[in-house]
């Protein structure tokens, strides 16, 4: 099927020029014009000079005056109108070239989420596109301003790089925009719990679609998200039309920290209820609860490892020879007893001694992951 082409010229003429020509065919003038048609005399020497539009109303009476159809009336002022509102868009992008600067757009056309060119205004309006918005000032609105507390109730005016992490976010919005609806389930949350746990315990190797199917049952949609440049983030967690959002992030690409992210989230989501706070893990100045952080932790440290699970392990290494080897099957045999993932222990050890030269060999035990 062959595209489709429009004309749009880089001119436009006002219709009341057009009726300034035929008022001079007939040796009219536009006092006499506006007592033939019915209006005040202002009104006709307005649209002669291109300060008023032509209204279906009025087109009417030309038709009448002058022989010349409604439609023909209609069709000049809606080309002069469109023409002018294309250069306003134009002035638009042209003013949004400063704007679209400070996002990472070639991360984001390397996501595929905008088009990959160099052109400025093009990259304006990729972006606009991808906010869904008009103007640059409706995403100062949103993400600065607060003026639609119905996605969160923060401002990312004082975070580090805004613009960066609005990108993050409306990716949550669009990739859970595309997965079913289904009403939260506290519940049933509560029960698949365990089944995420054997999941990461089984090293499943389709583990990243498991834990979206089974808290999709529960009304709870999780999003995977690449990594952005600036966006020192682990995890978010909101609501939005009813239902949890849940966003990991590849950010260390570490098996325990995904899946500690994982559970802190779902913590916020059972703890702290169907609240429009938004609660954005590990970033700075965003004025969030640490409260609620510090409850979101708890939950996934005592779901995933217990501080007193934790000590026994410590305690049985400490009162070994201390050698790799010897490490590790005391890992391996607490991850069994425990019913956890070894990881989980090693990410616990290097967390707690991160100075300890001992352990650093562990490092390098770590499971990678990567979104793609």
């Amino acid at each position: 099927m062959a595209g489709l082409y429009r004309f749009e010229p880089d001119y436009a003429v006002h219709p009341g020029e057009t009726l300034r020509e035929k008022l001079e065919e007939l040796n009219m003038n536009p006092k006499e014009f506006a007592v033939r048609v019915g209006k005040p005399v202002k009104t006709i020497s307005n649209i002669l000079n291109g300060k008023s539009s032509i209204t279906p109303e009025i087109a009417v009476q030309f038709e009448k005056v002058l022989g010349i159809s409604a439609s023909f009336w209609m069709a000049k002022q809606a080309n002069y109108s469109e023409y002018i509102a294309r250069e306003k868009e134009k002035q638009k992008l042209e003013d949004g070239i400063e704007w679209a600067k400070k996002f990472p757009y070639k991360q984001l056309a390397e996501m595929g989420y905008v088009k990959n060119t160099r052109r400025s205004k093009e990259r304006v309006e990729e972006l606009l596109n991808f906010f869904n918005i008009s103007k640059p000032e409706a995403w100062k609105k949103i993400y600065l301003e607060q003026a639609v507390p119905v996605f969160f109730r923060i401002s990312l005016n004082h975070t580090k790089d805004p613009y960066s992490l609005s990108i993050l976010l409306r990716i949550g919005e669009i990739e859970a925009g595309k997965m079913k609806r289904k009403p939260y389930n506290r519940k049933k949350l509560k029960e698949i719990l365990p089944i995420l746990k054997e999941i990461m315990i089984s090293e499943d190797t389709n583990f990243l679609e498991k834990i979206q199917q089974y808290c999709l049952e529960a009304g709870v949609k999780v999003v995977y998200t690449k990594s952005l440049l600036k966006v020192p983030i682990n995890g978010v967690v909101r609501w939005i039309d009813e239902n949890p959002i849940i966003q990991i992030t590849d950010r260390y690409k570490r098996y325990d920290v995904f899946w500690f992210s994982l559970f802190h989230e779902l913590g916020h989501v059972l703890l702290h209820g169907r609240k429009k706070n938004i609660f954005l893990e590990d970033i700075e100045n965003i004025n969030i609860h640490d409260e609620k952080e510090e409850e979101a932790n708890k939950f996934a440290e005592n779901y995933l490892l217990s501080k007193e699970q934790y000590n026994e392990i410590i305690t049985a290494i400490n009162l070994s020879d201390k050698t790799p080897n010897i490490i590790l099957k005391i890992i391996n045999e607490y991850a069994k007893k425990f019913r956890t993932h070894k990881d989980i222990i090693i990410g616990r050890i290097l967390y707690y001694n991160k100075e300890l030269y001992k352990f650093s060999f562990l490092r390098k035990e770590l499971k990678k992951i990567d979104f793609k």
